[in-house]
């Protein structure tokens, strides 16, 4: 897309319009990438109060006509949602699993089961998505599991000697761990192989077999001794509006509860709640300053310590007890192979969060309970039972649509899905469709691009404002917008663009400031063509700031129209297809042909950002980015640290070696302070070290039921430790340094080359962290970038693919992992 990028590096100096103080303060970071204008069809909208609403209303009346059950969607759209379901608590993410390996060439039969996926998306984000596996995983064997076993035991097979039976036996038997590796490569499902995959047909499967949702557990009042304070007095609270209370109360040191529209929702719903179950002893509560959540606050954190405290096999114990509890609902199977749902746990009761300046953020979100899910299963299979009192609001058999259940929430109207876990074979087919449609809009881009730089000119304004919105979308990737109403978030998109968001400065120069999707802060400088700039004048011409910019366009007239030229082409489409191709040149032009891997990374990490830029994933910079700036800065001194012992301990040995010029400049920023500092915290970090494993080999022993290691074990550990330290600290600016263990110069010297090229690679990663820290890398990598530009790349250059995909990533993108290292966008 030309002038893409050099559209997108205008930092913001000053806010514009009369929303600038607003939007100075909301960007945030945006985790996924769902575009309101892609959403399903038939998907009610939020009640809107502006020219939504008449729209919204009739959605909802269209889904109590059809008892409760919300209108099909359209298998494109629908399967384009990103996350299943919108979860603004952060439900903890799964638990580690095996990384997809490279499966066998030959396919297996359809009736394979998937038995193992990795990504839950149980809230807004894949939170791990943009974190690196540290290893590199061997591929899988082409063997199926059972001969691979029996091959195993022949290779290793030894003469038989009397009492080596167990050892022989332990030999012959293969690690459940490597078993179980080798059973999920036979068992996934190669959709992508199979030439009559269905993958634009209406029916989305023959079969489905589910056990449905988990609920929460109910709420467990507080012990008798925690009690809210108003004005001073205890309140004695009936459980449901304590447990609101405590939602509150354990918020009160975010800066959740210094916000005032959060605090204003929180106890106008709070009241509401007290109304129906006022405090036992009479209390009238009128006002949030005099309430006191002091107590429940502390009794909150007093529990995490406890946790916190827990030893491994308590803690091992707990999350096998919530593993099997949960066990039933994480996979289904789907014409009769395994698969794994997505997110099957609903949402617990809490305060609504939201994103960015949302109007409704701390409002109440109600317990959902079984009459409130609709569920969708096979007409044969048995219908599940939920896990707390009640019935299903309604079962349903459709299978032109691929969730397994739906509910409405409370807070802003909206549906929530159950889908399949990112892995799944529908999930895959979905993003291979999104991806090979961005691709096939290289045949038909030049054309579009003539029109509508024709139309440009046209003497039909509603032509002309369509072909100027198709050139902002076009250069700028902007999304294309939709109405909203007045609870909702004040966030534009290119066809709800209101006159005050765009500014024109001359000559050619137009100024974007706008709240974009998630309240994040689009300011952009750009300069455009001639036609361009006159008809954005054109269109403010006698119009009020608040008046819409394109007021004879809108976003379902647009993507119809773009759909006339291709198939399937939506706005969106648009915007995949600018940031897979930009990225793809970024990576041809940037990445150094004989760079280190940690170079050839910080290349493609550039090429991300740009990508991200473009996309407008900014984030405010992470509070915790100078505290871990700070702890790379002391792994780097302890680097150097390192190195200087090592030189000192080679001039011990021989003094020539100070005359060589690698080995004559000292660690500039390693000082006494410095190094007495770094030594102190080495003495902490063993110290505390050595108690870990004394209380860990105990509780093993005791597990055991063997005699406990007695203290003095420990205190003669930590005795050695100190010594140690205060040796060093006699070494201390003299120059000199033993060697615990003597070693030959040359091996000395081949730990300072080692050293030196992990400084290196490491001050190549603090300067990728730093130049990152206002860029969200993940959603343009999970949405808009197609993961065989990566895949590709990364054979093409030698870097190992588990350094730019977690787990979660290789396992959604399994079709993209074999293509071979030519491969282009």
């Amino acid at each position: 897309m030309p002038g893409a990028v050099e559209a997108t590096t205008t930092k913001a100096t000053s806010a514009n319009g009369k929303r600038a103080s607003r939007s100075s303060k909301a960007i945030i970071e945006s985790e996924d990438d769902d575009d309101d204008d892609d959403a399903p069809l038939g998907k009610p909208k939020r009640a809107a109060n502006g020219k939504g609403k008449a729209a919204a209303t009739k959605g909802k009346a269209a889904a109590a006509k059809g008892k409760g059950r919300p209108p099909k969607k359209k298998a494109k759209q629908e399967e384009e949602s990103e996350p299943d379901i919108e979860s603004e608590d952060g439900t903890p993410p799964p638990k580690k699993a095996p990384p997809r390996k490279a499966p066998p060439k030959k396919a297996p039969a359809k009736g394979k089961r998937k038995v193992k996926d990795e990504s839950d998306a149980d809230d807004e984000s894949f939170s791990d998505d943009d974190k690196p596996l540290q290893k590199k995983r061997a591929p899988a064997k082409k063997a199926p599991a059972s001969k691979k076993v029996k091959a195993e035991v022949s290779d290793d097979v030894k003469p038989k000697k009397r009492g080596v039976k167990k050892e022989e036996d332990a030999e012959a038997t293969p690690k459940k761990g490597k078993a179980k590796k080798e059973e999920e490569a036979e068992d996934t499902y190669r959709w992508w192989e199979e030439q009559n995959a269905n993958r634009d047909g209406s029916v989305k499967w023959e079969t489905l077999d589910h056990n449905g949702v988990y609920f929460p557990p109910p709420y467990q009042p507080l012990p008798q001794h925690v009690k809210m304070k108003y004005n001073g007095q205890v309140v004695e609270l009936p459980p449901e509006s304590e447990e609101v209370a405590g939602f509150y109360a354990a918020l009160l040191e975010t800066d959740h509860a210094k916000d005032a529209t959060f605090n204003k929702n929180f106890f106008d719903d709070f009241l509401k709640i007290l109304k129906k179950y006022p405090p036992k002893n009479g209390i009238k509560i009128t006002k949030l300053e005099l309430c006191d959540f002091r107590p429940m606050f502390e009794y909150f954190e007093a529990e995490k310590e406890k946790k916190k405290q827990m030893t491994q096999a308590e803690k091992k114990a707990a999350k096998a007890e919530k593993d099997a509890a949960e066990a039933p609902y994480t996979h289904c199977f789907l014409d009769g192979r395994k698969e794994k749902v997505g997110n099957f746990r609903v949402e617990p009761p809490g305060l609504f969060r939201g994103r960015g300046d949302h109007p409704r953020k701390g409002a109440l979100k109600l317990r959902v309970r079984p009459e409130d899910i609709t569920i969708n299963i096979g007409k044969d299979a048995k219908v599940p039972k939920p896990n707390v009192p009640g019935k299903w609001k309604e079962v349903v058999h459709d299978n032109t649509v691929t969730w397994l259940a739906n509910w409405v929430e409370n807070v802003n109207g909206n549906y929530k899905y159950v889908f399949l876990a990112a892995g799944s074979s529908i999930k895959g087919q979905s993003d291979w469709q999104k991806f090979e449609k961005a691709r096939e809009l290289k045949n038909h881009v030049d054309r579009i691009r003539l029109d509508y730089q024709e139309a440009l000119k046209s003497k039909n304004m509603g032509e002309r404002q369509r072909a100027t919105a198709m050139y902002f979308i076009d250069k700028l990737a902007l999304r294309a917008g939709n109405e909203k109403g007045e609870d909702e978030a004040d966030t534009v998109g290119c066809c709800s663009l209101r006159c005050e968001h765009v500014t024109l400065e001359p000559p050619d120069k137009l100024v974007f400031d706008f709240l974009g999707k998630d309240s994040i802060r689009y300011y952009n400088e750009v300069p455009v063509i001639d036609q361009v700039y006159k008809n954005i004048r054109i269109f403010k011409n006698d119009k009020n700031d608040e008046d819409e910019l394109f007021d004879r366009v809108n976003t379902g007239a647009l993507n119809r129209h773009l759909a006339s030229y291709m198939k399937g082409l939506t706005a969106k489409v648009f915007r995949t297809y600018n940031a897979s191709k930009v990225f793809q040149e970024l990576l041809d032009q940037g990445t150094p042909e004989k760079g280190t891997v940690q170079e050839k990374l910080n290349a493609y990490n550039h090429a991300n950002r740009m990508v991200a830029i473009l996309c407008n994933h900014q984030r405010a910079v992470p509070k915790t980015h100078e505290q871990s700036m700070s702890k790379m800065r002391d792994k780097l001194r302890g680097l150097k640290y390192e190195r200087m012992k090592l030189r000192h301990a080679l001039f011990a040995i021989d003094p020539k070696f100070k005359k060589k010029k690698k080995y004559v400049d000292d660690e500039s920023d390693l000082d006494d302070d410095a190094i007495a500092n770094h030594e102190d915290a080495l003495k902490a970090k063993e110290i505390e070290k050595a108690e870990k494993k004394f209380q860990k080999d105990n509780e093993k022993l005791k597990e055991d039921s063997k005699e406990q290691l007695d203290e003095s074990v420990l205190k003669e550990k930590i005795k050695e430790i100190e010594e140690e330290y205060k040796r060093l600290k006699k070494e201390r600016g003299t120059g000199k340094h033993a060697l615990k263990k003597e070693k030959p110069t040359e091996k000395i010297e081949e730990a300072i080359d080692k050293l030196d090229e992990r400084i290196k690679t490491f001050k190549l990663q603090m300067e990728d962290r730093e130049a990152g820290k206002e860029v969200a890398l993940g959603t343009s990598k999970i949405n808009y970038l197609d993961p065989r530009i990566t895949v590709a790349w990364c054979k093409a250059y030698g870097v190992p693919v588990e350094k730019l995909f977690s787990k979660t990533l290789m396992t959604k993108f399994p079709w993209a992992m074999e293509v071979d290292t030519d491969w282009k966008f």
